[in-house]
């Protein structure tokens, strides 16, 4: 694990780096480990700590073809975050900006759940680990969940 980043992590294009570290920092807890401004201002490299992994960041680069979610309309990455209260969680990033996508519940295989899109377009999974449930019992709370909606 070189200067704390794991052999996997999420790296993530935002418009307004700077403000998504805020945005991260306040409404996840992240912390900054690391920062490499660009000649001309905008963040060419960001790293920071989430509930114990690395989660890289930085602006957008057009000419090099580094985009993000704002600029592209639609992002087909959701980041699964697990926290100890989902519900605190989802409404402590809405304050500082989230917008909810599914509300929080008791998801079918035993986890309080919910989605959120952050300010910047990634979209972010919230979960509580819950009952656990065998692969037996999920595919049968799926079906019973799913009875009449196909």
């Amino acid at each position: 694990m070189a200067m704390g980043v794991h052999s996997v992590s999420p790296y993530l294009i935002c418009k307004n780096a700077v403000a998504a570290i805020k945005f991260y920092s306040d409404a996840f807890g992240a912390t900054e480990m690391m920062r490499l401004p660009a000649p001309d201002g905008r963040i060419m490299h960001a790293c920071l700590k989430l509930n114990g992994a690395s989660v890289m960041l930085s602006d957008e680069f057009p000419d090099h073809g580094v985009l993000s979610p704002a600029t592209l309309g639609a992002t087909p990455v959701l980041i699964h975050l697990i926290v100890d209260d989902a519900d605190a969680s989802m409404a402590q990033a809405e304050n500082h900006g989230a917008t909810i996508r599914l509300a929080a519940h008791d998801a079918f295989w035993g986890d309080r759940y919910g989605q959120l899109t952050d300010p910047f377009g990634h979209l972010w999974s919230i979960s509580t680990p819950g009952n656990t449930k065998t692969p037996e019992e999920m595919q049968a709370a799926l079906a019973e969940m799913s009875k009449g909606t196909v």
